[in-house]
């Protein structure tokens, strides 16, 4: 009896096993072209955009690639740049404060922490500025002792609290009260159970709170922190309330004010904001990977490939997903055998 021909099982070559391993099916992809057609009206979009921008005159690009490296203006983004990092450290700590008074069983802590965050997230940030700012009018002295009693330490508030720190501590209030929040919400985030298993082993609570709560809780407070910092450097613009006159809003608006071009200073202004936006959104990409470790696939694509499923982990090491398929210990499909 003749013999059958070969199949194409036959034909494909053997895996690991010695099992026989069917042919690939090239399937061609639906066509789409609504896809493309949109693209293009993009594309087209954004060439009428950059063509405004380019030729049109009245922006007069010369004047803002003149004072894009004017002393003033890069000394604006410097002071910028540190009110921007010193309001958001000093929020950050008073975030997680007010966070773990939040969740605290003391009503005190409880009560004052509410209080904090429905002040702050509840009055405009102008507003409370304002307020800085006039500090030394509303209490020209300050003193540290005992309430309605003795004064221990008195000192002019001019003198301590300046535009610059009247600034970023308005700043920072303001912020750690939206920050409060988020690390509340990360936090909650972490199962209870680390928590208890923690202190069944004699941990005490703050050594639980820094080792085991709040570094997993990190994946979920890093992006919208990272998106609060960003906000934060445009809200520095707003400190000419206090006033404080040595950002880089204000000096762009005074060079534009003086030399009666306020269009290219707003210009300059944009583009240096756009440039630390970018830097920053770079930054926030690297800490939320991370963090991000263990928690789906956070591999850069450049990494992988070279194992099943071609997902590799740290330093080009097959993760410990691809090693467990790879050893052929598990069925592909689980359901395999009970599916009908």
């Amino acid at each position: 009896m003749a013999q059958p021909g070969p199949t194409a099982v036959d034909r494909s070559p053997d895996d690991a096993s010695g099992d026989p391993v069917p042919d690939r099916i090239h399937a061609r992809p639906v066509p789409r072209p609504g896809r493309w057609i949109s693209a293009a009206v993009l594309l087209v979009l954004a060439a009428m955009a950059v063509n405004g921008l380019v030729t049109n005159e009245k922006f007069r690009w010369d004047v803002v690639w003149l004072y894009l490296r004017d002393v003033n203006v890069v000394r604006g983004v410097g002071w910028t740049l540190v009110l921007t990092f010193g309001s958001m450290v000093i929020a950050i700590v008073l975030a997680v404060l007010l966070a773990v008074m939040r969740r605290s069983d003391n009503p005190v802590m409880t009560a004052v922490s509410w209080f904090y965050i429905w002040f702050f997230r509840g009055t405009p940030i102008y507003t409370q500025l304002v307020f800085w700012g006039l500090l030394g009018v509303l209490y020209p002295r300050l003193s540290l002792g005992v309430p309605f009693g003795p004064e221990f330490f008195t000192f002019r508030t001019q003198d301590v609290i300046t535009a610059f720190w009247a600034a970023m501590l308005g700043l920072a209030l303001n912020e750690a009260a939206y920050l409060a929040e988020i690390v509340r919400a990360g936090l909650g985030s972490v199962d209870r159970g680390q928590a208890e298993a923690a202190r069944a082993l004699g941990m005490k609570d703050g050594k639980i709170l820094t080792r085991v709560v709040l570094p997993q809780a990190m994946r979920v407070i890093v992006p919208p922190t990272g998106n609060e910092t960003i906000s934060m450097l445009k809200t520095t613009s707003l400190v000419l309330a206090v006033p404080f006159t040595l950002d880089l809003t204000f000096a762009t608006n005074a060079i534009g004010n003086r030399t009666f071009l306020p269009i290219p200073l707003l210009m300059v202004a944009a583009i240096w904001y756009l440039l630390i936006t970018s830097v920053l959104m770079v930054g926030q990409y690297y800490i939320e990977r991370y963090y991000g470790r263990g928690f789906g696939d956070s591999t850069p694509a450049r990494r992988r490939g070279g194992g099943p499923g071609g997902r590799r982990g740290g330093r080009g090491k097959p993760s410990k997903q691809a090693l467990i398929a790879a050893s052929r210990t598990t069925k592909d499909d689980p359901f395999l055998e009970v599916t009908p």
